[in-house]
């Protein structure tokens, strides 16, 4: 099968950084290069929430508008790795943080709506355990 882990949560102040890892082990089948990797967060009580992906093969990357300019996803396709460096961190960005992957890229969406369309849940069909990532003075 396939399994994901993650790594790299903590605590940490306001203002200050982390840079979160997810390593993907592929089982026979699997080619990383055809799969798009995504964070998603979660905070008690609410909605699981798409923070950012990046398509495995070319680099394309999506942002929620609330980590924007602060968030970079980054891969390592020798590594098949993908790493989220979280900078300017708030409280608000206290969560669990999970990884998620994907098959291939969502088709047949206007370049508008595609970053939101990709960041659903609903598209992603395998998930890692989540790592708590908690900023707070």
């Amino acid at each position: 099968q396939l399994q994901l882990v993650e790594s790299g949560g903590g605590l940490v102040q306001p203002g200050g950084s982390l840079r979160l890892s997810c390593t993907v082990s592929l089982s026979s089948g699997f080619t990383f290069d055809l799969y798009t990797t995504a964070w998603f967060r979660q905070a008690p009580g609410k909605e699981r929430e798409g923070v950012s992906c990046i398509r495995n093969k070319d680099g394309t990357t999506f942002y929620a508008e609330s980590v924007k300019n602060r968030f970079t996803i980054s891969k390592d396709n020798a590594k098949n790795t993908v790493y989220l460096q979280m900078n300017s961190l708030k409280p608000e960005d206290t969560a669990v943080y999970y990884c998620a992957l994907g098959w291939g890229t969502v088709g047949g969406v206007s370049d508008a709506n595609v970053g939101d369309v990709e960041l659903r849940p609903s598209r992603y069909d395998w998930w890692g355990q989540g790592t708590q990532v908690t900023v707070s003075s």
